[in-house]
């Protein structure tokens, strides 16, 4: 009877230790997760994507050449940049402004309304850092094209005010061929329907917009947009094959659950977004 008690007390010891050891580890794992590795910054305020350069989709590759002068292509171009121009000053102008910056933090809420969460740094740390990486990647999947072509930007062409306004230089030193923004907006979206396959309309109706609204900054024509969008989801097929990315991403969806779970809601002005996107 004592060799039996023994034992059980020596098996309820052995299971308190593996319960104290799976807690530990449960708690060092969680550890690990609250922050994402530093990622070391290529020029100032924009840290390094997940891709090697010789890793992200061909540009060049990939795409066709941009439409040429007098082809229906370039005659739609035109007439959906026309357009667009009439929009100055409405609220679609203002959030077009909002869209063409890309600077972290204020970056971070472009898809908050979408996602119906806010992202922060604070609250999802992981997120927060796929966007700045799956940005450097998406925008750099653009170059060879955009090098390659040159393609003059439409306020080249009408002498129409942009968005923002004191952009104009800097965007002449690159081609308009395909839209950098736009593979970054539809890249983020296509990541983002991912971690909330839930709200996949409202994001990729967020992504759309993202990408429009360098049409409505007369900073690209609707091709450069359309191709733009081709390289952003080249970039995030690539990345699928990334085992960086896709352990951030696994985390990120935790990051979500746990701000869903706090009940904490965006902080920009939903219904304004809505209104200014036509919804």
């Amino acid at each position: 009877m004592r060799y039996i008690l023994r034992n059980r007390c020596n098996l309820l010891a052995l299971a308190a230790m593996l319960a104290c050891m799976a807690l530990a580890t449960g708690c060092a794992s969680t550890a690990r997760l609250s922050q994402p590795a530093a990622v070391p910054e290529v020029f100032p305020g924009y840290v390094a994507g997940y891709l090697q350069s010789k890793a992200l989709p061909n540009s060049l590759a990939l795409l066709p050449p941009p439409p040429s002068a007098g082809s229906a292509a370039f005659a739609y171009d035109e007439a959906v940049s026309q357009k667009s121009i009439s929009l100055r000053g409405s609220p679609r102008w203002t959030l077009a402004n909002e869209d063409a910056n890309t600077m972290f933090p204020r970056a971070a809420g472009t898809f908050s309304c979408a996602l119906n969460a806010p992202i922060t740094e604070q609250d999802m740390p992981h997120l927060y850092m796929v966007l700045r990486r799956v940005m450097m990647d998406a925008s750099s999947s653009t170059d060879h094209a955009k090098k390659h072509y040159n393609r003059t930007r439409p306020f080249a062409a009408n002498q129409a005010p942009i968005c923002p306004t004191d952009e104009g230089k800097s965007y002449l030193k690159g081609g308009s061929y395909p839209s950098g923004h736009t593979a970054v907006g539809w890249a983020w979206a296509l990541v983002l329907s991912e971690i909330a396959p839930e709200q996949i309309d409202a994001i990729l109706a967020r992504g759309r917009a993202f990408g429009e609204s360098r049409i409505v900054c007369n900073v690209h024509w609707q091709s450069d947009v359309n191709e733009g969008r081709t390289m952003g989801a080249a970039t995030v097929a690539r990345l699928h094959a990334d085992a960086t990315f896709l352990a951030d991403l696994e985390a990120a969806k935790v990051e979500l659950a746990t701000v869903r779970s706090r009940g904490l809601k965006p902080a920009r002005d939903c219904a304004a977004e809505a209104a200014a996107m036509g919804k």
